[in-house]
Formats: C-alpha cells, sequence, structure tokens
C-alpha cells in the first residue's frame, strides 16, 4: 500500500483544455466564407422579393388613393391584384426562408465537422487528454485553446483557398 502513494504521485497530470465553439462559430473563416456564399446565393432572390413588396405598397397606396373614385369593378380586380400578389409574395418569402435554413443548415454541418476535426488535431498534436467545448460554468484562460485552434482553421481555409 504504501509503495502505491508515490506511484501515484509520478504520475503526469492530464493535460486539460477548453474551446469556445461558439467564437469559432462566429469568427472561424470556413463559416464566415459560407455565410457570404449564402448571401449570394440569395441575394438576387431577395432582391426580386424586395421589389415585389415595394409594387405591392405602391398598388396598396394607389388603391387607397383612387378606390374612392373608380368604378366598382376596378376597385375589385384592383383589390383581388393587390391579394393576389400578396399572397405569391408570402409564398415565395416562406419558399425562400425554408431554402436559406436549409442551406445554411448544410453549411454549418460542413464547417461543424471541420472545427470539430481541427479541435481533434490541436489535441492530439498538443498531447492534450482533454478538450472541453462551451458552454462551461468556468474555464481558466490558462487552458482556453480557442485561439490557437482558430490560427489552425485560418491556415487550413488559407491553403485551401490556393488551391485552383
Amino acid at each position: 500500500m504504501s509503495f502505491a502513494l508515490p506511484l501515484a504521485a509520478q504520475a503526469p497530470s492530464p493535460r486539460i483544455g477548453y474551446v469556445d465553439m461558439k467564437r469559432l462559430l462566429d469568427n472561424a473563416p470556413q463559416v464566415v466564407a459560407s455565410r457570404q456564399k449564402l448571401e449570394r446565393e440569395f441575394a438576387p432572390r431577395d432582391t426580386a422579393l424586395n421589389a415585389q413588396s415595394t409594387k405591392l405598397a405602391e398598388l396598396r397606396a394607389r388603391y387607397e388613393r383612387e378606390s374612392p373614385t373608380l368604378a366598382a369593378d376596378a376597385a375589385t380586380a384592383m383589390r383581388r391584384e393587390i391579394e393576389a400578389l400578396d399572397r405569391s409574395i408570402k409564398r415565395s418569402r416562406e419558399t425562400l426562408r425554408n431554402e436559406l435554413k436549409t442551406r445554411s443548415d448544410q453549411e454549418l454541418d460542413r464547417s461543424w465537422r471541420e472545427i470539430n476535426n481541427a479541435v481533434v488535431e490541436f489535441a492530439r498534436e498538443n498531447d492534450m487528454d482533454l478538450i472541453v467545448p462551451s458552454p462551461v460554468v468556468y474555464a481558466s484562460p490558462r487552458i482556453d485553446v480557442t485561439d490557437q485552434v482558430l490560427e489552425r482553421l485560418r491556415r487550413a481555409f488559407e491553403a485551401s483557398s490556393k488551391i485552383p
């Protein structure tokens, strides 16, 4: 029994690190590039939707202004046009929202895997025993490895961006 204590005292202490996953997801260049890609991908449809919304607002204003003087048939036709355009915009907006959510989830999945792989590679290269992701109640800045992992992600992104 007295021999076991000195052996336990000589065992190396475990190396533990902490990584702030929210900061990685907010600042990793892979995630930033994905966000920009989605913005470019959906910008034309968003612009078209905004143009339709502007047209609808103008049509409503014209209806409010002219409906008292319009013939009943013309007023009804204009009201139907407004309602049809409104429904179309709502459908288009919902479709756009769903497609954007799906694409965002796909991009986030890809980025999440890449970030997790970078954390694991960092831990293995630095002989870490445990990396704890956020959220945690407390982590000392001494064991915070977020900046090192973020730098690894930046280097990987730059390397992949140079490939033609």
